[in-house]
């Protein structure tokens, strides 16, 4: 999952014009979520266990198809909005199965782990529905203006 969401991070930068404040908050939760991927490795590597590279793959190819698919909407700075506010709810919910997991399977040296990104996309959730109105205020001011309004 971590994986996708660089691939969904990474096609947004590389579009971005107008949000800056988006922007830079993408690129802090990125490295995060590089973070979060290392934290990851460690407790598979502490398991003896480690990551699927097809899954990993396949999850990173559905990223971009899904930011892509945003890219042609005349809003797309709100679909990936809402989106990215879906998916990180979505990357906290399973960080939340994670650490009762390990609480459950007597691997608790995984859970302060696993905490430490569950606050990030927590957090990283939060900034996204506190900027729902002002990113779409603006997306409407300069829609009105007759500027390129939707990245």
């Amino acid at each position: 999952v971590e994986n996708q969401a660089l691939s969904l991070i990474d096609r947004q930068l590389d579009r971005l014009r107008n949000y800056d404040e988006v922007a830079e908050q993408l690129r802090r939760h990125r490295g995060e979520t590089e973070q979060q991927i290392g934290r990851l490795e460690q407790i598979l590597g502490s398991l003896d266990e480690s990551h699927s590279a097809l899954k990993d793959a396949a999850l990173s190819f559905t990223g971009n198809l899904a930011a892509l698919g945003h890219a042609v909407a005349g809003d797309e700075i709100l679909k990936n909005t809402f989106a990215n506010f879906a998916f990180e709810n979505f990357e906290a919910a399973s960080y939340r199965s994670l650490i009762t997991i390990a609480e459950a399977g007597a691997f608790s040296s995984a859970v302060p782990l696993l905490q430490n990104s569950l606050d990030e996309e927590l957090a990283m959730a939060a900034w996204l529905e506190q900027r729902v109105p002002a990113i779409t205020t603006k997306y409407l001011t300069l829609s009105s203006q007759g500027e390129k309004a939707d990245r």
